[in-house]
C-alpha cells in the first residue's frame, strides 16, 4: 500500500473528490468563469484541453507522485476546480499542497479555507507530515496572500526556478507549514471560517 491513497475530503461547504473525468464538463464550464486560462503567472488548462489535462495528471498520479482531487461546490453540487497533494515524499513525509484553481465565482470566499483546512488536517493528522509546502509565482499575488493568510511561513524564493510556457522565467516564491506550528494554524483557519459565518449569516 503506498503512503498517499485517494481519499475523498468533506466539510460544510465543499468535498474533495478523487479527481476523474466524470468531473470534466463541471470544470470545463468553472475554467470559463473568468477564462483562468489567460492568466499569464499560472498554468491553467484551456476548456478544450480539459480532458488532456485530467489525462495528464491521472498518469502522473498513476506513478505514485501526486494525488489530485476534484473541488466540489456542496451549494451547486458541480466541481468549481483543482486541487492536489504534489512532490509526494513518503520517507520524508511531506507533500506540497498545490495546482490549485477555482473559478472565479468562488474565488475570496470560504471555499478556498475549508479546502486548505482538509487537506491540512489530513496530512498532518493522517498522513503524520511534518511539513507541508506551498510553491506560487512570484508575480501571483492574489495565490502569495492566500497562502500567507492560511499561516505559512515564506521559507525562500527560488530564483530562475522554471520556463513558462510564454518563454518567461518563473521566481518560484516556496512557503510551508511545520508539524509543531499545526495546532496554532488549526485554529486560525476555524477562527476565520467561524467569523466568516458570522459576518455571511
Amino acid at each position: 500500500m503506498t503512503w498517499l491513497q485517494p481519499v475523498t475530503l468533506r466539510s460544510s461547504r465543499a468535498t474533495l473528490e478523487p479527481l476523474a473525468h466524470s468531473h470534466g464538463d463541471d470544470l470545463i464550464e468553472a475554467v470559463k468563469d473568468g477564462e483562468l486560462w489567460r492568466l499569464w503567472y499560472t498554468t491553467i488548462p484551456e476548456p478544450e484541453k480539459m480532458g488532456a489535462e485530467i489525462d495528464r495528471r491521472l498518469a502522473l498520479q498513476a506513478k505514485g507522485s501526486m494525488l489530485h482531487f476534484a473541488v466540489i461546490d456542496n451549494l451547486s453540487r458541480k466541481a468549481v476546480g483543482m486541487t492536489t497533494y504534489m512532490n509526494v515524499e513518503p520517507a520524508h513525509r511531506r507533500v506540497e499542497i498545490g495546482s490549485t484553481w477555482y473559478r472565479r465565482s468562488v474565488q475570496r470566499t470560504d471555499l478556498n479555507t475549508q479546502c486548505k483546512l482538509m487537506l491540512l488536517t489530513h496530512a498532518f493528522e493522517t498522513l503524520d507530515c511534518i511539513a507541508v509546502e506551498f510553491r506560487t509565482h512570484f508575480f501571483n499575488q492574489q495565490s502569495r496572500r492566500g497562502i500567507e493568510r492560511l499561516g505559512a511561513k515564506l521559507d525562500g524564493i527560488l530564483r530562475n526556478h522554471q520556463l513558462a510556457t510564454n518563454g518567461t522565467l518563473r521566481d518560484t516564491c516556496v512557503y510551508s507549514i511545520i508539524a509543531a506550528e499545526w495546532p496554532t494554524v488549526k485554529a486560525h483557519l476555524a477562527y476565520q471560517l467561524a467569523k466568516s459565518r458570522d459576518t455571511h449569516g
